[in-house]
């Protein structure tokens, strides 16, 4: 992790300026400033309500969709403004995946589960689509356990199974950031398990981000850690944001290792 991060500096993936989201009136985010680096993973970790997934949506325009959502600064994508009236944003989502708390599973075969994304950008060549579905599904080590059950449900498959599915579905359009927002909450040990070691995997191509609600979690498998916590008016502020060892072991900030150490949270 040491020799990682000589070269952070020059490799920032996404850059967060002083960046304020409100819903209509209300401040959910507070001038948060940030750098994630590439092909690395980063958590972010604090109490319930502080805004963390609030932010993580933020990274591919997923609080578009809320009425009355306003966004001041600036979130860049190698070094490109990503929050322009010109953003392709279609084009945005693609380049960043976001696999969510719960398994969301489409009603169909893992094999169309698979496809659907690429489908979709105008892939239509079926040797073609099935290269990308077993690579994909070879990814996140579940080719094995489903190469003979490509077209059953895929609601038929374990909910351990299933988020790995979604993830491979999020790596079928070929992503550069993937979001990961509690994906292993729902999840018992072993299952978390096999997700954790995927994301040490593909961290070696991909850039990572995780809301996670468990420290421990947070420690085993990032590099970096940013902590939030909400101000007394509920707006969601980043306190302190370093290497997971100085988070977890040396925190500058007497909040970070209050909450680290249980004291409030």
């Amino acid at each position: 992790m040491d020799d990682q991060m000589l070269n952070f500096e020059q490799r920032v993936k996404i850059r967060a300026q002083a960046v304020n989201l409100y819903y209509g009136t209300f401040q959910a985010l507070r001038n948060v400033t940030m750098d994630i680096q590439e092909c690395a993973i980063t958590a972010i970790i604090g109490p319930s309500g502080c805004g963390k997934s609030t932010l993580l949506r933020l990274f591919n325009r997923m609080n578009d969709l809320i009425p009355g959502v306003r966004v001041e600064g600036k979130i860049l994508l190698d070094s490109v403004p990503i929050y322009e009236k010109n953003t392709d944003v279609a084009a945005l989502k693609k380049r960043v995946g976001m696999v969510f708390q719960k398994p969301n599973i489409f009603p169909m075969s893992v094999y169309d589960n698979i496809v659907f994304g690429p489908r979709h950008h105008g892939i239509k060549r079926t040797a073609e689509l099935e290269g990308i579905m077993e690579r994909s599904l070879r990814q996140v080590a579940l080719w094995e356990e489903v190469k003979d059950n490509l077209k059953k449900p895929a609601f038929d498959l374990s909910p351990g199974q299933q988020q790995r599915l979604c993830i491979a579905r999020a790596l079928a359009v070929e992503p550069e950031v993937i979001l990961m927002d509690e994906s292993c909450s729902a999840l018992d040990p072993e299952s978390t398990m096999k997700i954790e070691e995927l994301m040490h995997n593909l961290a070696q191509s991909y850039t990572i981000v995780i809301v996670t609600h468990n420290m421990e979690q947070a420690a085993r498998v990032s590099d970096m850690t940013a902590f939030m916590m909400m101000e007394p008016d509920r707006a969601g502020v980043l306190v302190e944001y370093a290497p997971t060892s100085q988070i977890f072991t040396n925190p500058k900030d007497k909040r970070t290792e209050d909450y680290i150490t249980g004291r409030f949270g």
